[in-house]
């Protein structure tokens, strides 16, 4: 059973403010950069086990691709997937709809922000 998800999502927003918007989703849950270098459009955060005081059993590795349309248009490619306590991917032994359930939060606090 694959317990990666791939999205995307395209955004009216410039680069730099859409950046700040996903920076701030990612301290809103809790969760840790990882590397963050949106000179290249990249960036990866871990989330963890507890989010926000509910319990999901499952840590979460978030790697995002800002793709620049236009001055005014921004995509955003993510990647989700469950990880154990050094950081690899889960192959097995995850629990459904973690990844799921963070990528929702995750992209209703960046709308949050970006309103």
């Amino acid at each position: 059973m694959p317990y990666t998800i791939q999205e995307q999502k395209t955004y009216p927003f410039s680069k730099e403010k859409l950046s700040t918007a996903v920076l701030g989703a990612v301290e809103g849950l809790q969760g840790t950069v990882l590397k963050n270098e949106l000179d290249k459009g990249q960036l990866e955060a871990k989330f963890p086990k507890t989010i926000l005081g509910n319990v999901l059993g499952d840590r979460t590795k978030l790697e995002i691709l800002f793709e620049e349309l236009s001055d005014e248009e921004t995509k955003l490619s993510l990647t989700i997937y469950p990880v154990n306590p050094v950081g690899q991917e889960l192959q097995f032994g995850a629990r459904k709809g973690v990844p799921r359930k963070v990528l929702d939060w995750f992209l209703a606090h960046v709308d949050h922000r970006l309103k």
